[in-house]
């Protein structure tokens, strides 16, 4: 089974791509075979490169991951767990994380992979929710776990990556013990296999439940944001945490699947000039970067003097790159940043191919081979370009996820006949490109203008004290809502009343008047999700319950 390309990689054509276009998954299918396995247990050939803060490197190979999580697999077979039961990994980009995911799939397990820098409330609740068996975690982080163990009824099992506990067990201890023999469990395509919380904005997370077949939807559009990935001497890297979907569907997945080595380095805190020497060192040619990650990036001066870079490819999600970043990229990296549009229930939506598209500031893309993408209103009629109404994909593409764990009625509210409502409001012009808008919570309402906060972020941006903004909408009494920007300078600019008109006349000469911040705050750190998604809604909530009592006064 050879990791054979979705996209015919000499067409040059990106609507013919999508015309001639043809979903291929077979009827049984399971990850680890083709995310793994496929390679042969005795190749060689570089899968990770690992490297940490203090500068430790190795390496692993297609054949150690292969036996390593045969071995897990054996491991976990032995210790009680069976197919369908959910085993939580809260790891960073380790070794032991990918091995982690490849044995639970051969075991025909769900995997539940959770972030390290979750606390013990976040955990809770997930852990409670999904009735997880078995917890691998590393030690430093393993007490968040031991301090919940009495509400938690269903763990079995805790696996540390360094020194057990008592009653604990070690992970390479129990590695070392199994066999490297495992027949992996015969899944369907449409058998559960990995369960994502989402970073929701409103109510508790709900856990998306993703089938095997859903890395394969992924594919056409990952190809296509990377310019035709991969190609020879392709090495990626991304800094996205391995527990959410963009650093799992978009990076880690999509390179083990068509056998391109993937950088593993996670720092406690990012660090862009760190970055460039990581890019340069590991000879980057294709990366996966979040807006505020590349923002920060942009911050540093003479990249080009300081390092020696061959990048091929970015792609970049999660929130508009902004014009000033994509000119950036073109003019300090020569590339092209092509932006995605996803999210965790239907990954890989809409984005761009420079290689072979225009590529148009500002917008998210053209919606990728095999799916149906369309804006409609709050009725549920299509609307035609131009019209701002909530953006749907098409239910019936190997990249949907199942449904939300164990809440039907919370999945039967996103679904409208065969669409999937995504809760993102968005433009389409006439060529068929995508242009967001903001969520359709996040939306400003202001005197009668429905305001998107991405283009007055964007405006903002422009302007070189800005290093990152957010604008929301802060209640007002006979307005409703004014837009007020909350800023993070850029190194070297201080806070003042005549900078904040500064900002307040670049919206109102360059995007429109009534789009103007009425407002400005300047912050040391905007809130954001651990993916580094910004949290707008944290803001504004902050101005609801700082005002409510002025506008409930005056009402």
């Amino acid at each position: 089974m050879l990791p054979v390309p979705f996209i015919n990689h000499k067409e040059s054509n990106f609507d013919e791509i999508c015309r001639n276009f043809r979903w291929r998954v077979p009827q049984k299918l399971n990850l680890a075979e083709y995310l793994c396995e496929k390679h042969g247990a005795g190749s060689s050939k570089v899968a990770l490169y690992f490297e940490d803060e203090n500068g430790a490197q190795r390496r692993a190979t297609f054949g150690e991951l292969i036996r390593g999580s045969s071995k897990f697999a054996n491991f976990l077979k032995a210790h009680g767990a069976k197919p369908g039961d959910r085993i939580s990994m809260i790891l960073s980009q380790k070794l032991e994380t990918v091995i982690s995911h490849l044995g639970i799939y051969k075991l025909g397990a769900i995997a539940l992979p959770l972030s390290f820098l979750f606390q013990k409330e976040a955990l809770k609740y997930r852990l409670q929710n999904s009735g997880t068996k078995i917890v691998v975690i590393a030690e430093e982080d393993a007490h968040k776990v031991r301090e919940l163990k009495d509400d938690l009824p269903d763990l079995e099992h805790l696996i540390i990556i360094g020194k057990p506990g008592e009653g604990e067990i070690s992970f390479w201890g129990a590695l070392e013990k199994a066999s490297s023999e495992f027949e992996i469990y015969p899944t369907s395509a449409n058998d559960p296999a990995i369960l994502a919380y989402t970073s929701g904005t409103t109510g508790p997370p709900k856990g998306a439940v993703h089938a095997h077949r859903f890395m394969l939807g992924n594919l056409p559009g990952f190809e296509l944001s990377h310019n035709f990935f991969p190609k020879k001497n392709d090495v990626f890297w991304s800094p996205a945490d391995w527990a959410w979907g963009g650093g799992l569907f978009d990076a880690l997945f999509p390179c083990l699947y068509y056998g391109v080595p993937i950088l593993a380095y996670r720092e406690s805190k990012f660090d862009p000039e760190r970055a460039f020497y990581m890019l340069e060192k590991y000879k980057v040619r294709s990366m996966f970067v979040f807006p505020s990650a590349l923002r920060m990036m942009r911050q540093i001066k003479d990249i080009r003097a300081k390092h020696s870079l061959d990048i091929r490819s970015i792609m970049s999600a999660g929130e508009s790159v902004g014009e000033s970043v994509f000119a950036w990229g073109q003019e300090t990296l020569c590339v092209s940043i092509n932006e995605m549009f996803g999210q965790t229930e239907a990954n890989y939506v809409v984005g761009n191919c420079s290689a072979i598209m225009d590529v148009k500031p500002g917008a998210m893309g053209k919606a990728y081979p095999g799916l149906s993408v369309e804006v409609i209103d709050e009725e549920g009629n299509l609307l035609p370009a131009g019209e701002v109404g909530e953006v749907v994909v098409d239910r019936s593409n190997p990249g949907m996820f199942l449904g939300y764990w164990q809440n039907e009625q919370a999945t039967k509210e996103k679904i409208v006949g065969n669409w999937w409502l995504m809760g993102d409001l968005v433009q389409k012009d006439e060529d068929g490109y995508l242009f967001y808008v903001g969520r359709k919570d996040d939306v400003i309402c202001s005197a009668g203008y429905r305001i998107g906060p991405s283009e007055i972020e964007n405006c903002l941006l422009h302007h070189p004290s800005v290093a990152e903004v957010a604008a929301v909408g802060s209640p007002h009494e006979t307005r409703g809502e004014i837009v007020k920007a909350f800023i993070k300078l850029a190194p070297g600019y201080s806070p003042s009343d005549e900078l904040a008109g500064e900002l307040q006349t670049q919206v109102k000469k360059n995007l429109a008047f009534y789009a103007y911040p009425r407002e400005v705050e300047f912050i040391e750190e905007l809130p954001k999700t651990t993916t580094g998604k910004l949290r707008r809604v944290e803001l504004k909530q902050r101005e609801f319950e700082k005002k409510k009592g002025l506008i409930s006064s005056t009402s």
